[in-house]
């Protein structure tokens, strides 16, 4: 492997990469794969997938890591950036027939250096719940597949609960569990508990109380993804489809929508203070979308494929408030927002005191990533010219109306997303930051005629302005949307016992429908970011990303799952 700068061929995999905060490494010797280390073979499996526990032992050294290869589940003490990788000493190892782990989430909760609580999904339906300390498989949820037959795509506890979980299938089914509870000997019979656009909630109907609790079946085709915000009210599902649709989990209400550029929808993740979310996809684009706004207020294009993962890195985002008397958090707080609810919701409300007032708003800058089927890895910032657009100078005499209609500042709470009008002021700089590097000017909220939700109608602004201006990248994009007149991948919807069930209200799913409007706005009505970095750190496609506080670490489909120190952690 050649250090950064070395060749100029473009198979070249870089081992270390500079951002603004300094020199990212390689750390070959914290590669953690099978013990033997032999890449493995990954035609036909499912995506390497990688799940992080701390179990605050006396020694600090708590931080257990869990790895899906093939039929294989591995799980090791992860040393980070401070020691060499034992591979000759899994805690636990499993290696399963007949049905291939796809996806495991650890509760965080419940973990001690004693026990945790593994939940592990497979290839054909099924859910274990396993302890990996104690070496025992307590339970088998959907064991005789009554519950969904296809391919577990997403498992995750419910924040803030030890018996509760959620499962997605790539029927477009998801799941609420309850570890207590048994999934009865007979196929689970449904009641409608509540319908809206393309989705629908259904209760179990039994004499005593069974699993599932819910099933949700939203969208048409796969559901590739969820994920809980950091409060833990919303829950964002991005589907094969290619929609987004981010509902209030306990009043299970849709809040808003979005539609990406082409393609099926594969990954999804929320800002650490749970205003903002970011997809990824098959239209090989990062899409920015506002929770407060329910609008996309940017793209991001630096993948030359299908983006698999996207993450926020909670560590490198920064707040730096301009009166220090109206906002008593530090650095630290917002740096910690996902170790804790109770921390995390008070830096919320801080937050949102803040910018109750016409104030100046924070200065916020959000670091994310990507990675992709294209082996590469991508950072992007997400800063202030595209979070509250300003006027350029030069065409301020021309374009006046994008004042009034610029989103509001970052922290409106989100719980209530009808309490920004037009009246927020922008920032109060003498000059204007320069606009984003793509030159596409940033853009308005296009006013929502078509919603039949109140909330997202009290959440776009209702300025409308257009610009014109293209940038290179946008025209490439045009020419993009001509070369990928694929077919809009749609997956198949359901067996035939549960077509009753799918008396949901169908969306018109016609891409040409929801071009230009605001579910899915054109190339040049909003910005287009470029990553700080993109870099080819694998020869597989690389299936993880998690941002660490001394490191990140990425995986790839070959099962090498590899640790990158921050700067000045090695």
């Amino acid at each position: 492997m050649a250090a950064e700068g070395g060749g100029k061929e473009m198979n070249e995999i870089k081992t270390q990469f500079t951002t603004r905060e300094g020199l990212y490494k390689l750390l070959s010797h914290s590669e953690y794969s099978r013990p033997n280390r032999v890449p493995f073979n990954s035609q036909g499996s499912n995506p390497v997938r990688v799940s992080f526990v701390n179990v605050n032992d006396q020694s600090g050294n708590g931080d257990r890591l869990c790895f899906n290869v093939g039929r294989e589940l591995y799980f090791y003490i992860y040393k980070g950036v401070r020691k060499a990788a034992d591979l000759s000493k899994p805690i636990d190892k499993r290696i399963y027939k007949g049905t291939q782990p796809t996806c495991h989430d650890f509760n965080h909760l419940t973990a001690t250096a004693e026990s945790v609580s593994l939940l592990v999904g497979f290839s054909a339906g099924q859910v274990q719940l396993i302890d990996p300390i104690k070496k025992e498989t307590s339970k088998l949820f959907n064991e005789e597949r009554l519950i969904d037959k296809s391919r577990v795509t997403c498992v995750k506890w419910v924040p803030g609960s030890e018996s509760l979980f959620l499962v997605a299938h790539s029927s477009g089914n998801m799941y609420l569990y309850n570890v207590e509870h048994t999934c009865g000997t007979t196929a689970p019979h449904y009641q409608l508990l509540k319908q809206g656009e393309s989705f629908a909630v259904h209760t179990c109907k039994s004499k005593s109380t069974r699993n599932p609790l819910l099933k949700w079946t939203v969208g048409e085709g796969a559901l590739n993804e969820f994920a809980f915000s950091p409060d833990g009210k919303f829950l964002a599902c991005v589907s094969q489809d290619g929609f987004l649709r981010v509902f209030n989990f306990d009043s299970v209400e849709l809040h808003g929508t979005m539609k990406s550029y082409f393609g099926g929808l594969l990954c999804v993740c929320w800002s650490p203070d749970g205003k903002y979310i970011v997809t990824g996809g098959e239209d090989d684009l990062v899409t920015v979308w506002s929770f407060v706004d329910c609008r996309v207020i940017a793209r991001g294009h630096g993948h030359k494929s299908w983006v698999s993962v996207v993450a926020f890195d909670p560590y490198t985002t920064s707040v730096e408030e301009s009166d220090p008397m109206e906002f008593s958090g530090s650095d630290e707080d917002f740096q910690d927002l996902h170790f804790g609810r109770d921390r995390a919701n008070s830096t919320q409300s801080r937050l949102s005191k803040r910018n109750s007032t016409d104030s100046r708003p924070v200065s916020v800058t959000y670091r994310f990533g990507s990675v992709g089927q294209d082996t590469q890895l991508c950072l992007w910032d997400l800063t202030e010219d595209i979070l509250f657009p300003h006027q350029p100078l030069s065409r301020a005499r021309t374009h006046t109306n994008v004042m009034n209609a610029t989103s509001p500042p970052a922290g409106s709470g989100g719980t209530n997303p009808g309490n920004n009008g037009n009246s927020i002021t922008t920032p109060g700089n003498s000059v204007p930051p320069p606009l984003p590097r793509s030159n596409s000017l940033p853009h308005s909220a296009v006013s929502n005629t078509g919603s039949k939700s109140s909330v997202m109608d009290g959440a776009i602004a209702s300025g409308v302005s257009k610009f014109a201006t293209l940038s290179l990248h946008d025209r490439k994009e045009r020419h993009h949307e001509k070369d990928h007149k694929r077919n809009h991948s749609m997956g198949h919807i359901s067996s035939k016992s549960s077509d009753k069930l799918n008396l949901v209200t169908k969306t018109k799913t016609d891409p040409a429908k929801t071009l230009g409007t605001p579910l899915c706005p054109r190339m040049e009505d909003v910005p287009l970011l470029e990553p700080l970095i993109c870099k080819k750190i694998a020869h597989e496609r690389l299936t993880v990303l998690i941002f660490l506080e001394d490191c990140i670490v990425t995986a790839c489909q070959e099962g090498f799952i590899c640790t990158w120190a921050r700067p000045g952690k090695v």
